[in-house]
């Protein structure tokens, strides 16, 4: 459903790209014109309705696949059926789906924040290297005004460029946000596997022992998430009092 969902989504694509095209080249025949446009506020508005639909199948289909997960864990038990229509199941999936929503929330800033930190050091980079040719440039006669400005906007650019890649730090974020999601991974591995004695419940003798053993390992696997996750909190948090400390200091030197 999902593949097809989204064959749907190019397909529309390709309508709109025909429509924009037939409104280009035939914007003088009116037929055509009024029927490109037509096809093109079709194309749109089926698109906005068929992504709403690739986003819930997308998330039935997440659900299904923590639910695989969290039945890969009880099948490991003595008795696995005894477990099989109780709270167990649902409580282990509804873990993992918090748990990777934390991952991937993590992942975007670490995406984000890696793809700014480049992009603005690459500027940098070019801009600093183009600066000594541009002042060439300007000193031969080649009676365009506008290249006159070139060397000075450049290096302007560059530095606010830099300041910007200084004040902000990109690369400590993603590094940081990198090392959270590898431990929330980690952790949701044991969790899934069962491989840690904090975990593992399979090896006690019992169905009662066993249920209330799995019960404690959700509710340890969810403090552990937490733990992972308000530690990075507490920490941007001590951060960015640190620095409106520095800021109050640099704006009022009598504190110094």
């Amino acid at each position: 459903m999902l593949l097809f969902l989204k064959l749907i989504d190019y397909l529309l694509a390709a309508v709109f790209i025909g429509a924009a095209l037939i409104i280009y080249f035939d914007s003088n025949n009116q037929p055509y014109l009024l029927a490109g446009i037509g096809a093109s506020a079709v194309a749109i508005l089926l698109f906005l309705v068929n992504r709403n639909s690739v986003g819930a199948a997308e998330k039935q289909a997440k659900k299904n696949e923590f639910t695989k997960k969290a039945e890969l864990y009880t099948s490991l038990l003595q008795n696995s059926n005894s477990l099989e229509h109780n709270t167990i199941v649902p409580a282990r999936a509804k873990a993992l789906e918090y748990c990777q929503d934390l991952i991937n929330d993590y992942k975007k800033t670490r995406n984000i924040a890696r793809s700014l930190y480049y992009v603005l050091q690459i500027s940098t980079v070019i801009l600093s290297g183009v600066t000594p040719i541009l002042v060439l440039v300007d000193k031969l006669e080649t009676g365009q005004p506008w290249l006159k400005w070139l060397p000075v906007i450049c290096p302007a650019v560059a530095s606010i460029v830099a300041s910007i890649v200084t004040s902000f730090p990109f690369q400590k974020n993603w590094v940081t946000a990198n090392t959270i999601v590898e431990l929330l991974e980690a952790e949701q591995e044991k969790f899934i596997l069962g491989i840690t004695p904090a975990y593992r419940c399979y090896d006690v003798v019992g169905d009662l022992e066993q249920q209330q053993k799995a019960s404690q390992a959700v509710e340890l696997f969810i403090s552990q998430v937490n733990s992972i996750h308000l530690q990075q909190v507490q920490q941007a948090t001590e951060q960015q009092s640190d620095k409106r400390k520095e800021e109050t200091k640099t704006q009022d030197p009598a504190l110094n």
